[in-house]
């Protein structure tokens, strides 16, 4: 089965020798995104709530590059520098999933790429 690079120009562009998603047959392994605002290439740091909703940001638009989107999310990964963070976490993730929310695993990890809060990858069925 082929693979299919999916590239979307409005996520910030992969930082390393991996692409931003891949897509083999119907399904679709987005890497693992962190809070880069792609049109200023500058880290959201304010507060958790607001990396957390750049990340999924980050993810939508290569969800769209893929023509998809969260409702066809069936997998998502959550990494956690703290995980006392994790209810504000959910709370801006959960705004994101309407409805039939995907399964998930939030772990806490000593350190994340940049020194960011937050890291989530996901697995679309299309």
């Amino acid at each position: 089965m082929a693979k299919n690079i999916i590239f979307s120009p409005d996520a910030p562009a992969p930082i390393g020798p991996y692409s931003q998603a891949v897509q083999s047959g119907n399904l679709l392994f987005i890497s693992g995104q962190i809070a880069i605002h792609q049109a200023s290439g500058k880290m959201i740091t304010g507060n958790i709530e607001e990396e957390t909703h750049q990340v999924m940001k980050n993810l939508q638009a290569i969800l769209k590059a893929a023509s998809t989107g969260f409702e066809q999310v069936v997998k998502t990964t959550i990494f956690l520098k703290d995980m006392n963070d994790f209810p504000k976490v959910n709370a801006v993730y959960g705004s994101y999933f309407t409805s039939d929310p995907p399964a998930r695993e939030t772990v806490e990890v000593s350190r994340l790429p940049k020194d960011v809060h937050v890291e989530i990858s996901c697995i679309v069925v299309k």
